[in-house]
């Protein structure tokens, strides 16, 4: 959707893209500095696979400071964004046929990524009544002998919803009856949740410690998305099965990056009430307006700075130039291609007839959007 976004921009076509997860924030200044002073170090060489011990221990310090929990350096590892640390994770630990249990909504890389990796991903549907969260009933059901990961992502991308302590409890009482199932808590948004406590599986369940991979980063909260680091935390023998396939793949993420990443974990972090407090006027104002649209209907996500509206209510629906709504792609394309506004539709997140808006956006563009995503519907016979 972002390529045709910029195909038709180049076309002249004023087009307006909400489909891009990424802050809209310069990168804060001080955390730039860092950046230039590591460079102007001479900081430009090769690191340690694993990331330099300094950004290491500023990891292990957040991760004890916010959540009390206890990590060794070695039990901590670098990658090139969170991403491709989730990638070295089921990679490290898949075997062919090995399943991994997805709640869906989804991002869309995860059930990719298990397969490149061998795994079977099994999707597991979790419904808008429930807030788009995984009920201990589904995953007991989905959990076969060959389980070998839960996948949870609090705040999620794309709903932002964001799981209690009391849900992961009793996610937990589920997998503590089932000891070959292990955890990874992809926790990139937790800075950015608004009037809701963040927690994870491995702080509000001790005995899942040993059994859970964190993977997190400064792409979101620091505006850093470009910059390429991401972080995970969890059982040794996993992290240096992890570091083996990062040596033979990118080596390490950029060492420049990695010494402005630990001004971001090691600073005071001011930016992050700037940011939260934008965010949330920003989720406000869209789904006041997406609310007004004819066949749509919205929910106030938690946390991350997405809204997953249902579009149920437009399939069937006929364009001005006679073309039938069958699904959310139709919608999201009509909505591109008549009406100049980029979405993801919800097919993508394995989870339709839903389109994800990104509201990473400034508040003009965000009102002239959502006034033209009412039009479109209006438009709608």
């Amino acid at each position: 959707m972002t390529a045709r976004a910029s195909e038709l921009r180049d076309q002249g076509s004023d087009v307006i893209t909400l489909s891009q997860g990424e802050p809209d924030f310069d990168t804060p200044s001080a955390i730039c500095r860092a950046g230039i002073q590591a460079i102007r170090d001479g900081k430009t060489k090769y690191t340690p696979v694993a990331g330099i011990k300094p950004l290491r221990e500023a990891i292990r310090t957040r991760l004890e400071r916010d959540h009390g929990l206890d990590y060794r350096i070695d039990q901590i590892t670098v990658g090139c964004g969170a991403k491709q640390v989730v990638f070295n994770a089921l990679f490290a630990s898949l075997d062919a046929g090995d399943e991994v249990v997805i709640p869906t909504p989804c991002w869309v890389s995860y059930p990719d990524m298990v397969a490149l990796a061998g795994g079977k991903p099994v999707l597991v549907g979790c419904d808008e009544f429930h807030g788009f969260k995984l009920r201990p009933e589904a995953l007991e059901a989905a959990i076969t002998p060959r389980t070998k990961w839960l996948m949870l992502n609090s705040p999620c991308n794309p709903t932002g919803a964001v799981y209690s302590r009391s849900e992961l409890l009793a996610l937990a009482a589920v997998l503590r009856r089932h000891a070959h199932v292990h955890v990874l808590s992809d926790d990139i948004y937790e800075k950015l949740i608004y009037n809701v406590e963040f927690a994870t599986m491995a702080a509000v369940a001790p005995d899942l410690y040993a059994r859970t991979l964190i993977v997190n980063g400064v792409s979101k909260a620091d505006a850093m998305t470009g910059w390429r680091v991401g972080y995970g935390a969890g059982p040794l023998p996993l992290i240096k099965a992890m570091n083996l396939i990062q040596s033979q793949t990118s080596s390490h993420t950029s060492s420049i990056s990695q010494y402005a990443a630990i001004e971001a974990l090691s600073g005071g972090r001011t930016h992050l009430q700037e940011f939260r407090s934008a965010f949330l006027q920003r989720r406000d104002l869209v789904v006041a307006k997406l609310n007004q649209a004819k066949g749509l209907s919205c929910q106030a996500p938690d946390g991350a700075f997405y809204v997953f509206p249902s579009c149920a209510g437009v399939i069937g629906g006929r364009t001005p130039d006679g073309k039938v709504i069958e699904t959310d792609t139709d919608f999201a394309m009509y909505l591109l291609d008549a009406f100049a506004v980029a979405v993801v539709p919800g097919s993508g997140f394995a989870a339709s007839p839903y389109i994800r808006i990104s509201y990473a956006s400034s508040l003009e563009d965000l009102t002239r959007a959502c006034d033209r995503i009412i039009a479109a519907c209006a438009a709608l016979s």
